[in-house]
């Protein structure tokens, strides 16, 4: 019998690879700090629903890439190092956080970058000069944030990979677990990407908003993830918090720096900056202030 919360070593071959792609799609649909806020700010930015599902296949598939060289490595015998946990996974948080940065500033190319705020435009304030992230930059990010470490992680490293009957195989495991998150993150990417295409503006306005969405949330969570990982480095004791919620689902039992890593990127960042976004855009529509860029701007954005 499957056993999805704690699998043990020696299980067939069949077990292993249906446990790893199950364990990949709980890892997709649960809150999870490596995954939801770069998916949830490149599918916003795409502003589209085919976009967000290749931005969410993109980031998902260096992720896969990642976890397939990890597992072999686990089989090879590095997992000691792999399970060094928590110290690796603030040096990733601080990696992941100063590339999430990085690729703010590409998208709001406009504004100028201070650390508690964004500074003064060279432009009117109602166009933005934001621009469109590069098709490759999920694949950076996908790549580095599966070097993260957690529950899921230590299960293919230490338990499923070590369990495969050769080194030729023993990538499959962590393949697999990419793919079953892949599939999650596919249908997330594609449901943001049609949210933002349902704002009820016109094109460029949906543009604009989801531009300024993505590039905040990829912005400040940036800092909050770097801050998290010198916080963690620093006070590894302080950080290592769990709240024990009794639930037999990993990242939903044991909830503590990770689960809020998420809630504010994704929920009080995200979230909050399209809420804000969309009605700013829409007091000015019925002020009569957006003064429309060319006709095409008029149209609105087909469902």
């Amino acid at each position: 019998m499957l056993n999805l919360w704690d699998p043990h070593a020696g299980l067939a071959v069949g077990v292993i690879l249906a446990t790893a792609f199950l364990l990949g799609m709980v890892h997709g649909i649960t809150p999870d700090e490596h995954t939801w806020p770069i998916t949830f700010s490149y599918a916003i930015g795409s502003y589209s629903t085919r976009k967000g599902i290749i931005a969410g296949l993109t980031f998902s598939a260096a992720f896969t890439l990642q976890r397939a060289i990890a597992s072999e490595l686990a089989y090879l015998a590095f997992d000691r190092w792999f399970t060094m946990g928590s110290v690796v996974d603030y040096v990733v948080y601080l990696i992941v956080g100063l590339v999430m940065i990085w690729a703010a500033r590409y998208i709001l190319r406009g504004q100028h970058w201070h650390l508690f705020r964004w500074g003064h435009r060279d432009h009117d304030e109602r166009d933005p000069r934001v621009q469109d992230p590069r098709w490759w930059m999920p694949l950076i990010h996908g790549f580095i944030a599966g070097w993260g470490f957690g529950a899921f992680a230590v299960i293919i490293y230490t338990v499923l990979a070590p369990s495969m009957p050769s080194a030729w195989v023993a990538w499959v495991p962590g393949f697999l677990f990419g793919l079953g998150t892949t599939a999650i993150q596919a249908a997330a990417g594609g449901l943001f990407g049609w949210v933002s295409r349902h704002l009820g503006l016109t094109t460029a306005q949906v543009r604009q908003v989801s531009l300024k969405t993505a590039g905040n949330t990829l912005n400040w969570g940036g800092v909050i993830f770097v801050l998290a990982g010198l916080f963690g480095l620093a006070f590894p004791q302080l950080a290592g918090f769990q709240i024990d919620t009794g639930i037999k689902v990993h990242n939903l039992h044991d909830l503590g720096i990770a689960f809020v890593l998420v809630m504010v990127t994704v929920l009080f960042i995200g979230v909050g900056t399209l809420v804000r976004e969309t009605r700013r855009v829409g007091r000015e529509n019925a002020r009569g202030t957006h003064a429309p860029q060319a006709p095409a701007t008029h149209a609105r954005v087909s469902h």
